[in-house]
C-alpha cells in the first residue's frame, strides 16, 4: 500500500502542498485532479523522492520514500514515475527505446516482451523508425511503454496522454489502464481531463492550492460535489440559489446541465441566448435571473426565444 501521510511541502518559503494524505492499495488505480498549478504534478514528484520532505512522509510497503540527502539517485526501482516532459534518444528506433531497461542476457525473452509492449500502444509498423521521425503523440506512447517494460510495482503518471491526438487517446487509455489492472501494477494519475480518469480509477481526489477538497470515488464525487470546482471536472454546471428554489434548502445546489428539461409546463423561465452541437445533443445557454445558465437539449433553439424549464 502507498501511504501518503500529512504532507507539506513548500518551494523556500512559499507553500504549495498542504496537509495532504491519502492511502493506495496494491494495485488500485488512484486519481489526482485540479487546475494547472494546484499542486498535481507536486505529489507525484514527491511520492517519487525529489524532494527532502521537513514535513510528513510517504512509505511504499514498508519503504519509507526519501529524497535526494538520502539517495544518490532520485527515486525506487519498484517504481517509475512518467513526467509530462521527456526525453528519448532520437537515434534509437522504437523497439530498441522500448527495450532500453531490459536485461539483454535472455534476448528472446526481450524481444517478446518488446513486442508485446508495441502491439500494446500500436506501434508494431514502426519498430524499426527512428525516434526523431516519430509525432509527438507517438513518442509519449513509446515513452510510456518504456515506463512500464519492466512492470513496475507502482506507476505515477503526470498528464499521460496529453501529447495524444484524439484520434487514438480513447483506445490507448483502456488499452494502458487494463494492462495496468491485469498486473497488478498501483497506478497514480495526475490529470485535469476527466476522460483520462473516468471509468478506470478507483478513487479521484480533487485538489486545489495544494489542499485536498474532496476525495471519494467517481460515483459520489459526481453525484455531491461539494463546490463548482468538482462540478466542474464532471461537466456543464449551474448553480442554484435557495430562494429561486423552493426556499428548502439553505445553501446553493449545483446541478449539471443534463439535470434540467425544457418543458413547456415548466416552472422556470428562461431565454435562449445560444444553442452549442455537441454531437448527441445541444448545449442550449439560458438567461436566467441575470444571468445565463445551461441545458441539455435535443435540438437547437433560436435566439432569443422565451422557454420554460424544469429540474431533474
Amino acid at each position: 500500500m502507498l501511504k501518503v501521510n500529512n504532507l507539506n511541502f513548500g518551494y523556500g518559503e512559499v507553500p504549495i502542498l498542504k496537509s495532504i494524505e491519502f492511502q493506495v492499495p496494491e494495485g488500485k488505480h488512484f486519481s489526482i485532479i485540479g487546475r494547472s498549478g494546484s499542486g498535481k504534478s507536486t505529489i507525484l514528484k514527491a511520492i517519487f523522492g525529489n524532494f527532502d520532505l521537513k514535513e510528513g512522509s510517504i512509505y511504499w510497503k514498508d519503504t519509507q520514500i526519501l529524497g535526494p540527502a538520502f539517495n544518490l539517485v532520485v527515486g525506487y526501482p519498484f517504481m517509475k514515475y512518467v513526467a509530462q516532459e521527456f526525453d528519448l534518444m532520437p537515434y534509437a528506433n522504437v523497439e530498441e527505446t522500448i527495450g532500453k531497461f531490459l536485461s539483454n542476457f535472455y534476448p528472446d525473452k526481450k524481444k517478446k516482451r518488446v513486442d508485446e509492449l508495441m502491439d500494446l500502444i500500436e506501434l508494431t509498423p514502426w519498430a524499426k523508425t527512428k525516434v526523431s521521425r516519430l509525432s509527438g503523440g507517438q513518442k509519449q506512447r513509446v515513452y510510456l511503454a518504456q515506463s512500464i517494460a519492466n512492470l513496475p510495482e507502482i506507476v505515477l503518471l503526470d498528464e499521460p496522454f496529453s501529447h495524444i491526438d484524439n484520434f487514438k487517446k480513447q483506445e490507448l487509455r483502456r488499452r494502458i489502464f487494463s494492462y495496468l489492472k491485469r498486473n497488478n501494477v498501483t497506478c497514480i494519475v495526475a490529470t485535469h481531463d476527466k476522460e483520462d480518469i473516468l471509468g478506470y480509477t478507483d478513487e479521484i481526489m480533487v485538489i486545489e492550492e495544494g489542499e485536498t477538497i474532496q476525495m471519494d470515488k467517481a460515483e459520489k464525487l459526481f453525484s455531491n460535489p461539494k463546490n463548482g470546482l468538482v462540478a466542474s471536472f464532471f461537466g456543464e454546471y449551474n448553480l442554484f440559489y435557495p430562494h429561486e428554489l423552493d426556499g428548502s434548502k439553505e445553501s446553493e445546489v449545483i446541478l449539471y446541465s443534463h439535470q434540467l428539461r425544457i418543458e413547456s409546463e415548466g416552472k422556470f423561465e428562461g431565454e435562449v441566448l445560444n444553442s452549442y452541437y455537441k454531437g448527441t445533443s445541444y448545449l442550449i445557454e439560458l438567461l436566467f435571473n441575470k444571468r445565463s445558465i445551461l441545458i441539455d437539449h435535443s435540438i437547437p433553439l433560436e435566439s432569443g426565444l422565451k422557454v420554460k424549464f424544469n429540474i431533474g
